[in-house]
């Protein structure tokens, strides 16, 4: 029922495109604006602690407003297209594991404040386009950090300092995706991959979009 008074409201009220504005789809992200994103190249973009972290694409024009619209301006439909993007780029990878997807985890405070984990809902739609097996559980983060951006490489490995906690009970026994929006210096990421390997967890791979 709730689906169909969804569509009956899109119906009257057509949803334009997030990036151009247009209706015509009624979708917020139509398929011209999506043909704009650019992949990143088919290769490991670093390797932190002897982990490959690779850049579905550069966080620059669409990319960044999807991004931004999704992480800052409540826009979760756009997850879809973000996890599509990622599920996309992965593919090319050729990768035959099967993969326990992990989103870096946000504060409670923050959850709070933002009242949803932009991560989670991309690794949900990831998840049923790859088959993967989302996990929120395994990793948590237990210090609500400063803001990164603004911040020096110094400065955020210090910020993430002890950040998160890995419970091992919530392991699926599978390889490991951690997925992030964006790496920019790779601290997040090295945080979380220092956290799991620490706890015997070697089989991993990091997945975002990179800074320009």
């Amino acid at each position: 029922m709730k689906k169909f008074f969804a569509s009956l409201l899109d119906l009257i009220y057509k949803k334009k495109c997030y990036f151009c504005g247009k209706s015509k789809n009624s979708v917020k992200m139509c398929t011209e604006c999506y043909d704009k994103l650019n992949f990143g190249y088919v290769n490991a973009n670093r390797i932190i602690n002897g982990i490959n972290v690779f850049s579905c694409g550069m966080y620059e024009k669409e990319l960044q407003k999807l991004i931004r619209g999704l992480k800052y301006h409540k826009q979760k439909e756009l997850a879809y297209y973000l996890a599509k993007f990622m599920y996309e780029y992965f593919s090319k990878l050729r990768i035959k594991d099967e993969y326990q997807v992990v989103p870096v985890p946000m504060h409670k405070n923050r959850i709070r404040k933002r009242k949803y984990n932009h991560m989670e809902l991309v690794a949900e739609e990831f998840c049923k386009l790859s088959g993967f097996t989302p996990n929120f559980e395994l990793i948590k983060r237990v210090k609500d950090t400063k803001p990164q951006y603004n911040l020096s490489r110094t400065e955020r490995m210090k910020n993430l300092e002890n950040a998160f906690v890995i419970d091992k009970e919530k392991d699926f026994g599978m390889p490991i995706l951690l997925i992030d929006d964006i790496c920019t210096t790779g601290s997040t990421f090295e945080e979380m991959i220092n956290a799991l390997q620490k706890e015997g967890f070697t089989d991993i791979t990091c997945l975002s979009s990179s800074s320009p």
